[in-house]
């Protein structure tokens, strides 16, 4: 149907991320016709994977996809096939390796324990410092797990991720540390865990095959042009944007990138490893190629590598907003905003911007698959 020469879309998708593809894929097999616009040079939102000599390359950091959800994780295998990669990270401290999560062998290279019941004597007797209810996440990160491990493998990552000393943080941010007596290397408890085999922009672009996509678009720049070509907006941008700023901004905290292609095979020998001492000014160093065991697409090894140093910040304008600072002062404005967006008739907020909520990837698939169900 046309609208003033204009083609009228029964749903305009702004964000062509995991929530907006997922459900432009719904939408489109419900019968109805979908534009998907981004602002972005490349779809798959921040889980785009570009290639480099091979190896496909995590742009906005790493993304491991991991879920107990079953319905989710059986509707992903449509769009790809995944790896059995399995997240061990490493930490560094001053050239000290640790395992993470922390376990039997955190916990052997930290005390000298052998068994579960040390391991366990240790951390039992070093939490009695902290009395009463934890104020901050100081107390609740030695309440949980002690102090040699708070001040060797938490205290200096948190402060850089955050911005923030840690006794200046809500308790509530580490209310639950993984403590395994095991020796279970395993960062995820997840049944399902993976990589998708030849990348996440194939998996996202297998979701918006058929679809009209348009790229390099900002839709907020001609949001009444847009908003005039179609019945329904799904908005998956950021919510205080789409209100002009109205009630104040959000805070997020941002992510910065330096990544390097070496000529060499090998820079590190894991996916992740956190550096955890406050000196050190990025917070984890990726190298790709290991999120594919070093191979390439015919199961060759890879000649060369590329590594990423990722260094945490406060967001500004200009820069991309990753994780919501989910505080009481933001938690307050949140709902204000949310109170406005329940008053636009014909826009559907969600994902992780447009929702001001920290997702894992398997947690925004399910809220677009659910949202989709209720609208469709």
């Amino acid at each position: 149907m046309e609208n003033g020469g204009m083609r009228m879309y029964d749903i305009l998708i702004v964000g062509a991320g995991l929530f907006g593809a997922v459900f432009a894929h719904e939408a489109k097999a419900a019968g109805k016709n979908v534009l998907v616009v981004d602002k972005r040079s490349h779809v798959a939102g921040n889980v785009y994977t570009k290639e480099i000599e091979g190896i496909h390359v995590h742009e906005y950091g790493a993304h491991i996809f991991h879920t107990n959800n079953r319905q989710v994780w059986d509707y992903v295998q449509r769009f790809a096939e995944f790896n059995r990669f399995t997240n061990s990270p490493v930490a560094n401290y001053r050239g000290e390796l640790y395992s993470l999560p922390f376990n039997m062998y955190t916990f052997n290279k930290m005390w000298g324990v052998v068994t579960p019941e040390e391991a366990a004597a240790k951390i039992a007797g070093q939490r009695k410092e902290i009395k009463g209810e934890p104020k901050n996440l100081e107390e609740q990160a030695i309440s949980l797990v002690g102090r040699d491990i708070y001040e060797k493998l938490i205290k200096g990552y948190t402060e850089k991720q955050w911005g923030r000393a840690c006794r200046d943080l809500p308790a509530f941010i580490i209310k639950r540390l993984p403590v395994r007596l095991t020796f279970d290397n395993n960062y995820f408890n997840a049944l399902y865990q993976g990589i998708p085999v030849g990348g996440y922009t194939r998996m996202v672009e297998n979701m918006l095959e058929g679809i009209e996509t348009r790229l390099n678009e900002d839709y907020l720049e001609n949001k009444g042009s847009w908003d005039a070509q179609a019945r329904r907006v799904v908005y998956t941008g950021p919510i205080d944007a789409y209100f002009q700023y109205r009630l104040g901004a959000l805070e997020y905290r941002s992510v910065r990138f330096e990544t390097e292609l070496l000529d060499m095979p090998n820079f590190q020998g894991n996916a992740a490893v956190n550096y955890t001492d406050r000196e050190t000014p990025w917070t984890r160093i990726i190298e790709h190629k290991w999120f594919e065991f070093g191979k390439d697409g015919q199961g060759r090894d890879l000649p060369k590598t590329v590594i990423s140093r990722e260094y945490s910040s406060e967001w500004q304008p200009g820069n991309e907003p990753y994780y919501p600072v989910n505080d009481e002062k933001n938690g307050k404005r949140y709902a204000e905003y949310k109170a406005l967006a329940d008053q636009e008739k014909n826009v559907i907020f969600g994902g992780r911007l447009g929702e001001y909520k920290y997702y894992d990837m398997d947690q925004v698939i399910d809220s677009a698959l659910q949202c989709a169900k209720r609208h469709l």
